[in-house]
């Protein structure tokens, strides 16, 4: 019990930063119609209800497909599809309406639970809904007339904003209105990004049923720049046009048009919201255009970060050991790659004076990030900045990681071609080995 006691406050620590960094944040949630009749359905209202109470600003955007082809189906009517788009005749849409509006009713009553026992007691989640898309006539294309299947003209997002400042949790159904005042059945993926670009949310997270997304070895995508993102739609659509392709797709659309990231997660795993977002590495497939691990100059704030990192490396001897104050005093020599507020590497580069070369120090990886070339990385960037200060070398000391500096184009070299400053420097106890490479300046 002792244990699982302390798993449960080691986690809540770790989680407490983004806690802190989502808190006021909006979040656009796209809730397809398939994950709310499925048996996790009750836990991703607990997850989404869970981030209502810690102060994220949620606008939930449901789909209804299943819904819709249930209630035609019992009305013996068959749909017309083209390209994946439901035709949505004027005679069908009173079937429509009444799908989605049951559809939108068991998702409000789900919310509204709060039975002893269960996450939702004492949530009171207030759930509101409203006009808030203006749609217009999808119109006839490749000679199929869309009939009352429609696209989003507009959203109202200062109407959407006032239901988030006073904390409610809005909830957006895949129909609009037009200004004749006729309902188009839209698709639910548009609507919600539109809507997240309009209020320039900070997340977009699509749930899909298809599990991970992988590469053509079998290995998880956690992460996908936008190019990288878009690539891999490309190659989708040559192949099949699954649920994870079009949960991707909104991803993309929505990062293109300004959310700065956009995830998307699994509605089978349990808890799959909560490991996306307060872990650092997640569970799902995070999209975006900012860059995700920045590299930067080191500032005096980092100095507890750059401890943690080397601490370990300095126990087994690999790095000498740097006490808080010296490592105060020359933080300006420090550069590192942080990964979601955590520090995740090191490096240090040390003019020496009167050369025009510099000296490596402190080059360390968080053991949890120490594949994808991330030290090869930093090292790429502390080259761009030598060239800048205009050295021609960089030497680096090193007892045990000699083969990591010759595969990055080092060569061995003595104790004679160290620069006469550092030379006498020399700590001949560890006996370091001296590598040098030669740069453009």
């Amino acid at each position: 019990m002792t244990d699982k006691a302390d798993q449960y406050i080691h986690w809540f620590r770790q989680a407490s930063p983004y806690i802190n960094s989502h808190r006021g944040k909006t979040f656009v949630v796209m809730l397809p119609g398939d994950c709310i009749e499925q048996e996790n359905f009750d836990n991703i209202i607990n997850d989404l209800s869970l981030l209502n109470s810690l102060g994220v600003k949620l606008v939930v955007v449901h789909g209804a497909r299943p819904q819709i082809e249930r209630q035609l189906q019992a009305s013996h009517i068959q749909s017309e599809f083209h390209n994946g788009v439901r035709v949505t005749a004027r005679e069908h849409v009173v079937d429509v309406m009444k799908a989605i509006g049951e559809t939108r009713f068991s998702i409000e009553a789900a919310f509204s639970c709060g039975l002893p026992e269960s996450p939702m007691y004492g949530a009171k989640i207030r759930v509101r809904s409203g006009n808030f898309v203006t749609a217009m006539p999808r119109g006839v294309l490749d000679g199929i007339d869309y009939q009352l299947t429609g696209k989003v003209r507009s959203v109202d997002a200062d109407a959407i904003q006032k239901q988030l400042i006073d904390s409610a949790l809005t909830l957006v159904s895949p129909l609009g209105y037009s200004f004749t005042g006729e309902a188009f059945n839209l698709s639910f993926a548009d609507v919600a990004i539109h809507i997240a670009t309009a209020l320039k949310a900070d997340k977009l997270i699509a749930y899909n049923d298809d599990g991970p997304i992988i590469d053509k070895a079998d290995k998880q995508f956690r992460e996908l720049t936008l190019l990288q993102c878009e690539r891999f739609l490309v190659e989708q659509q040559h192949h099949t046009r699954s649920n994870t392709y079009f949960a991707l797709r909104a991803c993309h659309k929505a990062c293109d048009g300004g959310v700065s990231r956009a995830h998307v997660v699994s509605s089978n795993e349990d808890g799959a919201l909560l490991k996306e977002l307060f872990t650092r590495d997640g569970s799902g497939t995070m999209v975006y255009r900012d860059s995700y691990e920045t590299i930067r100059r080191a500032r005096i704030e980092d100095v507890v970060g750059i401890l943690n990192l080397i601490e370990p490396l300095e126990q087994k001897g690999i790095l000498v050991k740097r006490s808080r104050e010296r490592l105060e005093t020359e933080i300006s020599f420090f550069t590192v790659m942080e990964k979601d507020n955590l520090i995740v590497g090191c490096v240090a580069l040390y003019p020496i004076e009167n050369e025009t070369a510099g000296e490596l120090a402190c080059v360390a990886i968080h053991q949890e990030y120490q594949s994808g070339g991330r030290a090869a990385k930093l090292l790429t960037h502390i080259e761009r900045q030598a060239t800048k200060l205009k050295m021609t070398r960089l030497f680096a000391l090193t007892t045990q990681t000699a083969h990591w500096f010759l595969e990055q184009g080092f060569q061995e070299s003595t104790l004679d071609n160290l620069p006469g400053e550092r030379k006498a420097l020399y700590n001949y106890q560890r006996n370091s080995k001296i590598l040098v490479k030669n740069i453009s300046p």
